[in-house]
């Protein structure tokens, strides 16, 4: 029994490190624009197809290729990671300028539907490009399971973990001990004091979607192998990350990775009991959290001078 909890933990950690990805991404434009990305699961999904066959095309197959796990070395698929980041970045750059800046500072929710038929678009293109049938990628560490106290963990799991870790604290460090880092911030309390203050709002907010969509890249092709990549697979994946954010604080990224842990922790553990809980359970407690604390967990209250 305690291995199976101790093997629940790990696939709920690394689990969770991909919701902790993408509900940083959220927080990142939230803070600096008040705004969110709601086609965030379709830039997950365009990350995993980008991903995929930027291996292939390593390994010098066609987009239609099948890969052998032989063909999918740590070089192929690192460079496949940085060639999603850099595109999918690119592509935030795109949503920014076409279906989030038209619409700041109007009133009502324009770019929700604006970032929501942006992701859209994505979806149906990957799903006109690859077809409705999932890619398969080989994990690059091999698919050997590794015991741990008993428990066995596949090898992309603690890649997955480590690598969203690790990605993370650099962010978060970036962010509390860098100019960038305190520009970032300085954007997210006030854009106008920022201005007068000598930064450039624009430079730090494209930076921001950058960021964001790197992100989601970079969740869709660390996944791929545990799940394989799908065009469907977005929507799910980003409905949980965005409840992992509002459960940790929109307004803090430690609050979005703590949201993202618990949330798979949650999920992977009441599954042993009852896999038809697993929803309920991590709906009730955002329920739950959002009435004692409706800022979230590391989330802080706003005061509104009146």
């Amino acid at each position: 029994m305690g291995a199976t909890i101790l093997q629940a933990v790990f696939s709920g950690l690394a689990l969770g490190s991909i919701y902790a990805l993408v509900a940083l991404g959220f927080n990142i434009t939230h803070s600096t624009t008040k705004t969110f990305n709601f086609g965030q699961g379709e830039f997950l999904v365009g990350g995993a197809f980008i991903g995929v066959s930027a291996v292939l095309l390593l390994a010098g197959k066609g987009l239609g290729g099948a890969l052998q796990p032989a063909e999918v070395t740590l070089a192929r698929y690192g460079g496949g990671l940085l060639l999603t980041m850099a595109l999918m970045g690119l592509l935030g750059v795109l949503l920014y300028f076409t279906a989030v800046r038209p619409f700041i500072g109007q009133g009502g929710l324009a770019w929700v539907m604006s970032t929501i038929g942006f992701g859209i678009i994505i979806q149906n293109t990957a799903l006109a490009v690859w077809g409705p049938s999932p890619l398969v990628i080989p994990s690059p560490l091999g698919d050997e399971v590794i015991r741990i106290g008993g428990a066995g963990v596949l090898p992309q799991e603690i890649l997955v973990l480590c690598a969203s870790v690790a990605i993370m604290v650099a962010l978060d460090l970036v962010m509390q001990k860098t100019r960038l880092g305190k520009a970032v911030r300085a954007v997210a309390h006030s854009g106008a004091a920022a201005t007068l203050m000598g930064i450039n709002v624009t430079a730090i907010v494209v930076l921001a979607f950058v960021v964001s969509s790197g992100l989601a890249g970079l969740a869709g092709l660390l996944i791929a192998p545990i799940t394989t990549a799908s065009v469907f697979m977005g929507l799910t994946l980003a409905l949980k990350a965005f409840s992992a954010a509002i459960l940790g604080g929109l307004s803090s990224p430690r609050g979005c990775m703590l949201g993202g842990f618990l949330l798979g922790l949650i999920e992977a553990l009441v599954g042993l009991w009852h896999a038809e809980l697993r929803e309920i359970s991590i709906f009730l407690l955002i329920i739950l959290v959002l009435v004692l604390k409706p800022e979230g967990l590391l989330g802080r209250r706003i005061a509104e001078k009146v």
